[in-house]
């Protein structure tokens, strides 16, 4: 059984953006209670921190911060329509950002296996000059500089698979070849960035693999996708370190989104992560919660991906599904970069 690492805590609450906001307290309040009731050998508590201003400077910039930092204390103020603080978001969102940060420390120390991130608020939106769609700091490129810059890696695997593109993580990286970012998200949708042409600019060409998914997809559409697109293109790659942005929207109870996924379909996504970790990156792997917004698709994906950070499903064979090609236009784009079978 591999050692998971976890990272949940109270103050998560304490950020408020509002009565009826999807992206609310009870969230962690929901994962709180079903983490205390969940049992798993391996599974070791990491305490959060709070990332330092030079931390996240490796992403955004000094502006950017100091407008967040300058809500610390008020009751109340918007980025934007969808984006609101309160008195104790900044340091909420240092604390998710930090919380990050601690368990790749753990991981890469060899204290843990792998680790996942219970936070909030979320981050892959948020830009080098700008909060948008509920993120505040964008935990995981953040994350992924920092394993650069402290720990001197040259590949990293950013996978995001929420419901939504990742603006923000894409365009951390988007002419770096040093992170390979891919994303599953509907499309089209919020925030309208993340086509199937987006593939990175200048040295980072190739290295932004963007599957846009239409409403109504489900587990073995994503099967597929990871299995034939996302599988091959990220072993060419070699990753140092497997991060991924775990955002559980696309579960078919959520109420943001059109996709079908289950809890079960995001266990199927996790093993292929976890075997690309395990055959390229000596198993080390760190999830973190981006979406997800019905508390109980929220709750059963959460356990089910933690279940297979366990590792003893890990060369379980995944269901069988059609072999009918899927999302042609990706594939023909990213041959240009990546070797993919005809049957992609």
């Amino acid at each position: 059984m591999l050692r998971t690492g976890l990272v949940i805590d109270t103050r998560y609450q304490d950020h408020q953006p509002g009565q009826q906001h999807p992206e609310r307290p009870a969230r962690i309040g929901s994962l709180l209670r079903a983490v205390e009731s969940y049992r798993r050998p391996g599974l070791t508590s990491v305490s959060p921190r709070l990332a330092s201003e030079d931390e996240i400077g490796l992403i955004h910039d000094t502006a950017h911060i100091g407008r967040v930092a300058a809500t610390a204390g008020q009751p109340g103020f918007a980025f934007d329509a969808d984006t609101q603080v309160s008195a104790l978001s900044y340091d909420t969102a240092r604390l998710a950002t930090g919380g990050l940060l601690a368990i790749l420390d753990a991981v890469m120390d060899g204290e843990v296996d792998n680790g996942f991130g219970l936070v909030r608020p979320p981050g892959h939106h948020a830009e080098r000059n700008r909060a948008m769609g509920f993120c505040l700091f964008n935990s995981a490129a953040i994350g992924a500089q920092y394993l650069r810059e402290r720990f001197g890696l040259s590949r990293v695997l950013l996978m995001d698979w929420d419901l939504h593109h990742g603006n923000g993580s894409q365009h951390s990286f988007y002419d770096d070849p040093g992170v390979l970012y891919a994303s599953t998200h509907q499309y089209p949708y919020y925030p309208g960035t993340g086509a199937a042409e987006d593939v990175g600019r200048g040295a980072g060409a190739g290295y932004t693999v963007n599957l846009p998914i239409p409403a109504g997809w489900g587990d073995a559409e994503y099967q597929h996708l990871f299995e034939m697109i996302l599988d091959p293109i990220c072993r060419q790659f070699d990753p140092q370190f497997v991060l991924i942005s775990a955002g559980f929207d696309a579960h078919a109870r959520d109420p943001l989104g059109g996709l079908r996924m289950t809890e079960a379909g995001f266990g199927g996504l996790a093993r292929v992560l976890l075997r690309i970790a395990r055959d390229h990156a000596g198993g080390r792997c760190a999830a973190l919660l981006e979406g997800g917004y019905d508390l109980t698709g929220l709750e059963k994906s959460t356990l089910r991906v933690l279940d297979e950070m366990g590792g003893e499903q890990l060369d379980t064979p995944l269901p069988e599904v059609a072999s009918r090609p899927l999302l042609p236009q990706v594939v023909s784009v990213q041959r240009a970069y990546w070797e993919l079978a005809d049957k992609s």
